[in-house]
């Protein structure tokens, strides 16, 4: 595949199957023995993708994810994303606090015969938690 179909299969993995919930996309996607860098004590596959969204979708309510560039070379993509929703559940350590946010992220994904094969991202976590953590009040 070309590095303009990873592109566009990356872009689709954002902006298609986070922001429309559209799960049967998987299947055209990723492959079957991709691994999700991201989910713990996973065991590989595309089921620990599926998890993997699955958690994003009941973490952040409206959540929409919008590719801002993409680099690539090979069969690598670099995804410079931006992600924003409602926070209803725990998210990197902080309890649900209902509050909207908006996050940049880097993602780097790997391609074999224009599926995803490896993934993983390094999110904006203290500009997220700054946005969703209780803030004290000037007053003390």
């Amino acid at each position: 595949m070309s590095v303009e179909q990873n592109k566009e299969t990356a872009r689709r993995l954002y902006e298609e199957l986070i922001t429309f919930r559209r799960p049967e996309l998987l299947d055209e996607l990723v492959a079957e023995d991709a691994v999700d860098e991201t989910v713990q004590g996973g065991r590989g596959g595309r089921d620990d993708f599926r998890a993997h969204v699955q958690g994003v979708w009941d973490t952040v309510e409206g959540v929409k994810a919008t590719v801002t560039d993409l680099v690539a070379e090979g069969d690598r993509v670099v995804v410079f994303w931006r992600i924003e929703g409602v926070q209803r559940r725990p998210l990197f350590g902080a309890p649900p606090s209902g509050r909207h946010f908006t996050g940049n992220s880097i993602s780097w994904i790997t391609f074999r015969a224009g599926k995803i094969v490896r993934y993983n991202v390094l999110p904006d976590r203290l500009g997220i938690l700054q946005q969703i953590s209780p803030r004290e009040s000037a007053n003390g």
